[in-house]
């Protein structure tokens, strides 16, 4: 069963467009990554999904509900982790989340606050003041807030941002915890290989505003054909590399090129015959920055270091067609 159907969505910012004719569904209890560097379109995705956003064109459904024609229902439906902290630093993490559930008419709500401190293991600090709270602790904050609700979707824009590695294990933990046993549905951006790859069913590869591949991240992988085997070479023949069948892409990597070697193990002894001298040779299975180099022609490092992309989109804000 679909809680999200996604179809053609766009939008433009005058002659900028920052989601170009996307198309995506969305299961129930389903983790979804939309795994992209900052500026591809992910945030105006999941913003036109929480109907923060209108869509210059195509269509979104959201439990059931279209984003244009129903935004209240919609805005009932989920609940939202923003990546800049929205709570009060004024008020304590309790006061913080009575007043979301007062604007959310939440019934029940002292047992539903006590219910979703437990689960991301705030009880003990309910009574301190968030300017106060670790950062850690604030995006735990944040979530349990878009969770008193009772959302059947959550959408979590870099949930992880900025917090230690340790930290990042546990909120995943509690992410996997949520989709597991309370069937609530997942959509989360991401610019982190490790992230997309611990917590999502599929993982959605999104590029200048459009998704270039889509499915789990071991079908991802699959995909790419073979195992990685870059070398240095101080002058490669890349005509002869070029004719081996066996070689199915060609990457150069600084000082390094990266091949996609379908059954290296047999192959190996003979490329290194044919390539010249070899300074370093590195052999290893496919990773997901390995998927993103092979749709993108670049890994999500060098993308995050273009800038522009995001800069544009916010000198458009306010100018939406």
């Amino acid at each position: 069963m679909n809680v999200i159907e996604v179809k053609n969505l766009t939008k433009k910012f005058n002659d900028f467009t920052a989601v170009n004719g996307v198309s995506f569904n969305v299961e129930k209890g389903e983790i979804l990554g939309l795994l992209g560097p900052n500026g591809a379109g992910k945030t105006t995705t999941l913003s036109m999904l929480a109907t923060l956003v209108k869509p210059t064109s195509g269509s979104a459904m959201v439990n059931g509900f279209d984003v244009l024609e129903h935004p209240s229902m919609v805005r009932k439906s989920i609940g939202f982790v923003f990546q800049d902290p929205s709570s009060d630093d004024t008020l304590t993490g309790w006061e913080n989340l009575y007043l979301h559930g007062l604007m959310y008419g939440v019934e029940g709500i002292d047992k539903k606050i006590e219910k979703v401190l437990n689960l991301v293991d705030l009880t003990e600090k309910k009574d301190e003041l968030v300017k106060n709270y670790s950062g850690g602790m604030r995006r735990r904050l944040e979530l349990a807030r878009g969770l008193l609700h009772e959302p059947k979707i959550l959408f979590l824009d870099e949930p992880t941002l900025g917090l230690d590695p340790q930290t990042r294990i546990n909120l995943w933990d509690y992410i996997k915890k949520l989709s597991s046993e309370g069937n609530v549905s997942v959509i989360i951006t991401t610019h982190y290989m490790d992230e997309a790859e611990s917590l999502c069913n599929r993982i959605a590869i999104i590029d200048h505003g459009s998704i270039v591949a889509m499915d789990s991240p071991e079908e991802l992988k699959k995909k790419v054909g073979g195992d990685i085997v870059r070398l240095k070479i101080k002058n490669p023949e890349l005509k002869k590399i070029k004719k081996l069948k066996y070689v199915k892409k060609i990457l150069k990597e600084g000082d390094f090129i990266a091949l996609t070697v379908v059954n290296s193990s047999i192959h190996l002894q003979e490329l290194l015959g044919l390539v010249g001298k070899v300074e370093a040779v590195e052999l290893r299975p496919p990773t997901l920055n390995d998927v993103f180099l092979h749709y993108t022609g670049r890994e999500i490092r060098e993308a995050e270091g273009e800038g522009g992309w995001a800069e544009r989109a916010m000198s458009y804000r306010g100018k939406s067609t």
